[in-house]
């Protein structure tokens, strides 16, 4: 097993007013109140009640993510919401190119990285969202458009930056639909994203860096699919949508991450 951070991360994309959120937070909390060896727990509600979902993880292992932020530090640019107003809330995490995000919104590879070099100059952790359609992936090009979107979100990115950044593969075929890329197939993807991540930072010797950046799995992830994923060696986490919308839902995957996290540490001390 790998020591790299564990993450079960919910996309509550749409969902949730500022009192439902006080509610699936506080249900979260108090599902981990207590627990050892927990994975990173990220909430991602949308922006009018992520200050709802910090007040409810308060004295809590739980953290708060924002789902996306603009580059830029302010401006006339109505509708945005920038990486300084996120970190004055207290935000930890932020999601950069979800496919949604691509998909209605016009995200482009370039201003994932834009947006990735502002998340980082904040301090803020980016989980970067990878991912091929349906079309690319009946096309045999999942792993040509994957490394495509991997290269071009690091460009410019220092090899010290590995030490913060998360990679999620969302399959765009796979979200909200049902579908699940099979836990197989999502560890060979992975696997190959680490393979891309480790080739960009060859030179200077920082290839074996990309062996601590954590990739998470998103698609379609629930109770029932869950265990087979985090047994996978290059699954380090998920991203979850829908079953992180119910607490009963999630809270499942949040113990099947403490269980590879106590695996973690059993391999770890069986070496010493």
């Amino acid at each position: 097993m790998t020591k790299r951070k564990t993450i079960i991360a919910g996309n509550w994309k749409m969902f949730k007013t500022r009192k439902e959120a006080t509610e699936l937070a506080s249900a979260v909390a108090a599902g981990c109140k207590g627990e050892k060896d927990l994975p990173e727990v990220v909430l991602i509600p949308p922006f009018t009640s992520i200050e709802s979902a910090l007040n409810a993880i308060k004295d809590s292992p739980v953290s708060v993510g924002a789902q996306n932020m603009d580059w830029r530090d302010n401006g006339a640019f109505t509708g945005e919401v920038s990486p300084v107003m996120l970190t004055e809330l207290g935000v930890k995490y932020v999601l950069i190119g979800h496919s949604e995000r691509r998909q209605f919104f016009g995200e482009t590879n370039q201003t994932v990285n834009q947006r990735l070099k502002a998340a980082l100059a904040h301090k803020l952790i980016p989980i970067v969202c990878v991912g091929e359609t349906l079309d690319e992936r009946e096309s045999g090009l999942t792993d040509s458009v994957v490394r495509r979107q991997v290269g071009a979100a690091l460009a410019e990115i220092p090899p010290e930056a590995l030490e913060i950044i998360v990679v999620a593969y969302e399959p765009v075929w796979a979200i909200g639909t049902g579908k699940v890329c099979e836990a197989d197939e999502a560890n060979r993807v992975l696997g190959q994203i680490r393979a891309t991540i480790a080739d960009l930072y060859k030179e200077g010797g920082n290839s074996g860096l990309a062996d601590q950046v954590p990739l998470l799995y998103g698609g379609s992830v629930k109770p029932s699919n869950i265990e087979e994923q985090m047994a996978k060696p290059e699954i380090d986490g998920a991203l979850v949508g829908g079953a992180s919308l119910k607490a009963e839902e999630f809270l499942p995957l949040i113990k099947a991450g403490q269980k590879r996290v106590q695996g973690t540490a059993k391999d770890s001390l069986s070496k010493v």
